[in-house]
């Protein structure tokens, strides 16, 4: 049996931090082979496209709603030209490859102990690969899954914000998030204050909760990282209920924001399920 990926340590301060804090943690996945960049560019080729995507990496941390632009590029001619031709990629869903499946089952399988006690199954699992020029932006934005990120190659600064602050991400760029699919938030400069940066090097992973605000500038050199990601039933839940806010800020109401970990929003969250399924129903019965 090999080792585990993840030191003792990491395991136990995942444990105490999780899942409404930030933690750094350490692990052994450096130098693995399906992380370099020749098995990348193999990826590449056995992916399909729209789960590659490659953007500019010399952008304001706020690039506007259209976000980062695309660099032109494919997948491979990034990964290939990546310490000049700043940029940054990624492989979304990385484990739909049969190795990197087996991959991330093997990390998340080493914090399913301390994951699944405090908010259950680990649901929607996936993998991320980012492959990162020297000095490269990836804008300000949330993602809306439990994340682990190890930094595997190079290094990077992300910059974290609490998950609770609405002034960061008030309600219509969460609802805006679930329903549209906009990631990226709007950046001012005095939230520069508000957040804690985490100096990623290879070796090194940052736990990062559900929506909890971020950016990322990359150090000098090229780098490769991974994400490991899962859905939690409460992230569901707090999905469900941004989107019960969007239908009931469309009637003219100004609802409440649904509260953060341990509540669990079931109301709100049961009447979007409902209406939701009452639409299926509906558009079934045309």
């Amino acid at each position: 049996m090999s080792d585990p990926v993840f030191v003792p340590e990491a395991v136990a301060d995942l444990a105490e931090a999780y899942p409404e804090q930030p933690v750094p943690l350490r692990h052994r996945l450096s130098g693995h082979p399906l992380l370099q960049p020749d098995a990348l560019i193999a990826l590449a080729g056995r992916m399909r496209p729209d789960d590659m995507l490659c953007f500019r990496g010399d952008i304001a941390v706020d690039p506007g709603r259209a976000g980062a632009p695309p660099n032109g590029l494919s997948a491979a001619e990034t990964i290939r030209s990546i310490a000049t031709n700043r940029s940054w990629m990624v492989f979304k869903a990385a484990d739909q490859d049969p190795d990197y499946g087996q991959l991330l089952d093997g990390l998340l399988g080493e914090v399913a102990a301390v994951v699944e006690p405090v908010t259950g199954p680990m649901l929607g699992r996936e993998a991320f690969i980012f492959v990162s020029s020297p000095g490269s932006v990836t804008p300000f934005h949330m993602d809306g899954e439990h994340n682990i990120l190890l930094q595997l190659t190079g290094e990077k600064r992300m910059t974290v914000f609490p998950a609770d602050d609405e002034n960061l991400a008030p309600g219509e760029a969460h609802e805006a998030f679930h329903l549209e699919g906009h990631y990226n938030l709007v950046w001012r400069d005095d939230f520069a204050a508000r957040g804690t940066a985490f100096r990623l090097t290879p070796g090194e992973a940052l736990y990062v909760p559900v929506k909890a605000p971020h950016w990322v500038k990359n150090g000098t050199e090229p780098s490769i990282s991974l994400s490991i990601t899962w859905r939690s039933a409460w992230s569901y839940e707090e999905q469900y209920a941004r989107q019960m806010n969007a239908m009931m800020r469309r009637f003219g109401l100004d609802p409440a924001a649904p509260k953060r970990f341990p509540h669990r929003n079931r109301a709100k969250s049961l009447a979007w399920r409902t209406v939701e399924k009452a639409r299926r129903t509906l558009g079934g019965a045309g």
